[in-house]
């Protein structure tokens, strides 16, 4: 075999569980997909204008490297009225190409070869790998269905040693819809606290939350100084494709954020700085209809996945159920794929997410409810065949 040029880390690196399923159903006709975690609504026309608007005035240069200086200035006015906590549009926000980038970059900005980031699983996908990438280990905390999925706070405290550098959060929570109470988000700041830990706090479905609302990490009570809080544009107005996040944290922190995007990235898009600017100044209403109907959905597909006899506890954030599967005496990756095959429905199997979601599935409700009542009719058919 030839050598290969390419790094230990990048070797090691495993194929997204996610893509798998995707690529199977490209090959397929009539698929139902409950497994792509994208809203089905489009941008809102506010967004487009101000998008085309951007480029027929010949907006299409570089920005300053953080973004544009009235994007940041409206960003920490929404956060400041949302979450009472305040930032420094000079000098502590960076806008970044989605979250996706602003997790990378935190990522970069703080772990030396070795440190350690503690990781509540089931998890997104990318964590495992930003971290490593970034010369990080990953610590993996599974939770439990059992507990709402949150993690254990005494059982995250054992699992800090002298190279821990960070806890890495994700709440409302890919892929089990789980919210953090305040009980649970103020140990975990008692804990970074007492050990110096630094939290990067991945809020990109702050805005579709169905319950008492979202609490954010950084507006607690000595959070601030330690937290990169990470968010976006993707999920809460519906502009995946517009490629627009953003991180903001301190400025000791920041500065090291922003060395790193420089670099690899310059500037996010500017159309796309554009868009998110009019999303914050005109689109709220927008996004309490899509809550509305997202809230619609989950009612749908957690009382119909319960039925079926796949027990399934309350979502209350993001767009996703998380129904136990293992039940059916099939894994989850044998679930999905029996299921894949034999009805044409796609989901994700947990274990694809870490410890702890081993036996479930990943369903998302951003889909049409009439493809919803469909897929939760094919799929008590297919239990039902088991």
């Amino acid at each position: 075999m030839a050598k290969s040029y390419l790094s230990k880390h990048v070797e090691n690196l495993k194929p997204s569980g996610i893509r798998r399923f995707f690529e199977i159903a490209a090959t397929m006709k009539e698929v139902i997909s409950l497994g792509i975690g994208e809203p089905d609504f489009d941008s809102p026309q506010a967004i487009i204008d101000a998008g085309i608007r951007s480029l027929q005035q010949n907006q299409t240069h570089y920005t300053s490297n953080r973004g544009l200086n009235s994007l940041r200035e409206t960003l920490c006015d929404h956060i400041e009225k949302l979450y009472s906590v305040k930032y420094d549009p000079l000098t502590e926000v960076v806008f970044t190409v989605g979250g996706s980038e602003a997790l990378n970059i935190a990522c970069a900005a703080i772990l030396d070869p070795g440190d350690e980031v503690i990781l509540p699983t089931p998890c997104f996908v990318s964590y495992q790998g930003v971290i490593t990438l970034a010369g990080g280990v990953s610590v993996e905390i599974p939770s439990r269905m059992e507990n709402n999925f949150l993690p254990d706070p005494a059982e995250l405290e054992a699992a800090v040693t002298d190279r821990t550098k960070a806890i890495l959060l994700n709440f409302p929570c890919n892929p089990t819809g789980a919210v953090a109470d305040k009980e649970t988000l103020v140990a975990i700041g008692h804990i970074a606290e007492k050990h110096d830990l630094v939290v990067i706090s991945d809020e990109i479905y702050d805005r579709l939350v169905y319950g008492d609302g979202h609490i954010c990490f950084p507006a607690l009570e000595g959070m601030r100084e330690r937290t990169i809080l990470i968010g976006g544009f993707s999920k809460d107005y519906a502009m995946t494709g517009w490629r627009i996040g953003f991180a903001c944290a301190p400025e000791a922190i920041m500065n090291g954020l922003a060395r790193i995007h420089q670099y690899i990235i310059m500037t996010a898009p500017t159309m796309a700085q554009y868009g998110a600017l009019e999303a914050l100044r005109s689109c709220e209403s927008d996004v309490l209809r899509m809550v509305e109907e997202y809230d619609r959905r989950r009612k749908l597909i957690v009382q119909g996945l319960n039925y079926i006899g796949l027990p399934t506890f309350e979502p209350l954030g993001a767009f996703y159920a998380f129904p136990k599967v293992d039940v059916t005496g099939l894994s989850d990756d044998e679930f999905a794929e029996r299921l894949l095959h034999e009805k044409h429905v796609a989901v994700v199997p947990g274990s694809a997410f870490g410890p702890g979601g081993e036996g479930f599935v990943r369903c998302s409700y951003a889909t049409a409810f009439d493809q919803i009542e469909e897929a939760l009719d094919r799929i008590d058919q297919f239990v039902k065949s088991l």
